[in-house]
């Protein structure tokens, strides 16, 4: 696994939508958390992109973490991995060795996506709280299946840190307010 840097990581909001979202486990929290991190990514410079499954069917991105996504490519997608041509552009684009995802549904498309990333060689990491499914069992179920393929299940904190590398990092003081 290559190190967690800012310049080969890359961070990937999957599908957190507005009718989707009421009916997934500890929704309220996965939002939160996932706020948290994407206000600590923004901080240190770590690039994002997002996707929206069928908006038509499950809206857009629910609006807590959309607020977070002004300028950011979102790709809307019917697939369901997030893999898609646009996305690997995209990546490429970073010159990422590193995918952080976060989003839903844990054992559909967080996973689909995980395991097609990991099959392209990628490194990708997962925070526990940044994802769910409607059924906690489901969740449960998909980590240790993206562990046995070599994803990093992971933390909020752990993964900011990891960024961070060192308490002299310039935003440092603001990502561990963040966390507090």
């Amino acid at each position: 696994m290559m190190s967690l840097h800012q310049d080969n990581t890359v961070c990937i909001v999957i599908d957190i939508q507005e009718r989707l979202n009421p009916v997934l486990a500890d929704a309220e929290t996965m939002v939160e958390r996932s706020r948290i991190l994407l206000q600590g990514l923004q901080a240190i410079g770590i690039p994002l992109l997002a996707t929206e499954q069928y908006p038509k069917g499950l809206g857009h991105t629910v609006p807590a973490i959309r607020l977070l996504l002004d300028g950011v490519p979102i790709f809307e997608k019917t697939l369901f991995s997030a893999f898609l041509p646009e996305i690997k552009e995209a990546l490429e684009k970073h010159h990422a060795e590193n995918v952080i995802l976060i989003g839903a549904e844990a054992h559909v498309c967080m996973l689909q996506t995980a395991l097609d990333m990991r099959s392209a060689g990628l490194n990708v990491y997962i925070p526990f709280e940044c994802t769910t499914s409607r059924a906690p069992a489901n969740k449960a179920n998909a980590l240790e299946q993206m562990q046995a393929a070599g994803v990093v299940v992971s933390n909020v904190e752990s993964l900011l840190f990891q960024l961070l590398g060192n308490a002299k990092h310039p935003v440092f003081k603001t990502v561990s307010k963040l966390i507090q």
